[in-house]
């Protein structure tokens, strides 16, 4: 092999693990909006783990967050406005991140 397809193999080998640990961490991110969310909806235990499952399902909607904005924005109607599920969407994906690091 060339050192060209030695780079280009190693940059492949990188590109294919940031996009699996960004979908890890999304997913993750996921369930512990659910379970916030839960917590606002008064489900606890099975039914908190539930919908947190539910919230998961939901980002297989479409690309991007969207699908998972809109189903909290509606399930949690006077429980929490758009722009508070905004900002822990964004400060628990950060949380997520930095865990995943310090794991390794």
């Amino acid at each position: 092999m060339t050192t060209f397809d030695d780079r280009e193999n190693a940059f492949e080998a990188k590109y294919a693990h940031d996009a699996e640990m960004a979908f890890k961490a999304v997913s993750r991110r996921n369930k512990a909006l659910g379970l916030w969310a839960a917590g606002l909806l008064g489900k606890d235990g099975d039914a908190a783990g539930a919908y947190a499952m539910e919230v998961i399902a939901a980002d297989f909607e479409e690309e991007g967050d969207e699908d998972v904005v809109r189903k909290l924005v509606k399930d949690l109607d006077g429980k929490a406005t758009e722009a508070e599920i905004r900002a822990k969407m964004a400060t628990t994906l950060l949380e997520i991140k930095e865990k995943m690091v310090r794991e390794g």
